[in-house]
């Protein structure tokens, strides 16, 4: 595809920890916080299929170490 949203969706829950940590911070720190809450909601909340919930867990993980 090439939709760039789309794009940085793929890169985000890849699980490939580096390349979720490139697309993280190529964004701007806004886009950062509004990506980070959306992945905790994924994480968190019900409603998302197990894979999804373990790949929006995995990029947390990977730049929860990065970040804190």
């Amino acid at each position: 595809t090439d939709d760039p949203l789309a794009i940085l969706w793929d890169s985000l829950l890849s699980r490939d920890l580096p390349r979720v940590r490139r697309a993280f911070f190529k964004l701007t720190p806004t886009d950062q916080a509004v990506v980070r809450d959306h992945l905790e909601r994924m994480a968190s909340e019900p409603g998302w299929l197990p894979e999804q919930r373990l790949s929006a867990q995995m990029a947390l993980d990977a730049l929860k170490k990065l970040t804190d």
